[in-house]
């Protein structure tokens, strides 16, 4: 496997452009399946999850051609039985449910994989599609399902840690082709789940309250193609930034969205790190001492969970105590015991981190256990002095894109490392 060898102690300068969303892309692309027609999706990240997306609709019929940061899928003539060993290795493919028992009216979709961060069940999937008039069957690991149409209703998919996303793209998708109307109650309102919608609505859906709690949708007979340009993705803008502040650089952070992240940004703040915004663009200017700061991870618009790992690895550089509290998963902490290889100190207390930091760091193996932990994993490596080596780095590029070359053109001395 593959593994980043980082000397650190350098700080970031210069300037980087952020990729498209992959957590917008994913259920696009699962969103295509809902017509016969050419859809064309702009400003795709090429990441190793785009490419198994690309698989698995490939395997289901429709013919996909990546080219450059475009993806183009024709869907003319789908099955509803997807590849058990393709669609459970993701957690991101059980979104291709909903859209395939609409346009087919029956569906096999395996019980999906993905990141160990904690328990992500899909009981408010299931539960939608029932509202809708689906009949389900988990066995062998395949959840089946079937209608004889799809009929709208009103759906209440809040959840215990609050609403779900991709339960929210599934149902809305699903609903577009259903007879009637559809009002998904305390709907997700990630601007990842608002893509999606503004997606499906090129595409000829009746989708209303876009970005609210409350969405409306009314069902057509048939949806159409489009062409459509992905979002920007906050979480990769999220950790750029954090990245030069905890370096104590300067970096000019293009195609970042602060309206998508300001929570973090408030955060990032009240760390004592300069944020402006730059015509597109935010610069983000480390000052020569963080503060420590409180961190709780909530739904949106709150603290993203996706962001709490890297902003622990700037907390390790902020003399004081950070209580770092994650209300999302219950396994995120697993960066813990690697950060501590690098001198971190930080003890978890129930669901928090207490950060005592000002310690400085130093380079040392670790291993990466998930996708944001990988991330705050370079990050503690770019601030700490010697030479860290990150195992495991393929957890990486399922979400960021190039990061080593990105980083390098900021002045990072970071290599990826062929492994055996």
């Amino acid at each position: 496997m593959d593994s980043f060898l980082i000397k650190g102690g350098v700080p970031l300068h210069g300037e980087v452009s952020i990729s498209g969303s992959k957590n917008a892309v994913l259920p696009i692309m699962a969103a295509t399946l809902l017509t016969a027609d050419t859809c064309v999706i702009r400003h795709v990240p090429d990441l190793s999850d785009v490419r198994f997306m690309g698989k698995i609709l490939e395997s289901l019929g429709a013919e996909v051609k990546f080219e450059g940061d475009t993806v183009t899928v024709r869907a003319a003539k789908v099955k509803g039985f997807g590849d058990y060993e393709l669609i459970r290795k993701m957690r991101g493919s059980i979104c291709i449910l909903g859209p395939l028992l609409s346009r087919l009216n029956q569906a096999s979709v395996s019980l999906p994989g993905g990141c160990v961060i904690g328990t992500r069940p899909i009981d408010l999937h299931l539960k939608g599609l029932r509202a809708l008039g689906a009949v389900l069957d988990i066995s062998g690991g395949y959840i089946n399902a079937k209608t004889k149409r799809l009929k709208g209703t009103t759906v209440f998919l809040g959840g215990r840690v609050g609403p779900t996303v991709l339960g929210t793209a599934n149902i809305m998708m699903a609903a577009t082709l259903a007879d009637g109307v559809t009002v998904i109650e305390s709907a997700a309102c990630e601007p990842e789940v608002t893509d999606l919608a503004n997606f499906l609505v090129s595409m000829g859906a009746k989708i209303a309250g876009i970005g609210s709690p409350t969405l409306t949708i009314t069902g057509v007979k048939t949806l159409h193609g489009t062409d459509h340009e992905v979002i920007p993705d906050r979480i990769e803008a999220c950790t750029f930034l954090c990245a030069a502040a905890a370096t104590h650089g300067e970096v000019l952070v293009h195609g970042a969205r602060a309206e998508h992240f300001a929570a973090v940004l408030d955060k990032l703040r009240e760390a004592g790190v300069k944020v402006e915004r730059k015509a597109g663009a935010l610069l983000v200017k480390a000052s020569k001492s963080l503060k420590p700061t409180d961190v709780t991870t909530l739904p949106y618009s709150g603290f993203p969970t996706d962001v709490q790992a890297q902003f622990m690895a700037l907390m390790c550089g902020a003399k004081g105590i950070s209580v770092i509290t994650e209300r999302i998963f219950e396994s995120r902490f697993m960066h813990v015991a690697e950060m501590a290889r690098l001198g971190a100190e930080i003890s978890i207390e129930g669901p928090s981190a207490i950060v005592k930091g000002g310690r400085p760091l130093s380079g040392a193996p670790v291993m990466a256990s998930d996708l944001r932990a990988s991330a705050a994993l370079v990050i503690a490596g770019l601030a700490a002095t010697g030479s860290t080596q990150v195992h495991r780095i393929y957890h990486l590029d399922r979400g960021y894109e190039r990061m080593e070359t990105k980083l390098k053109k900021l002045g990072a001395r970071i290599d990826r490392v062929d492994g055996e």
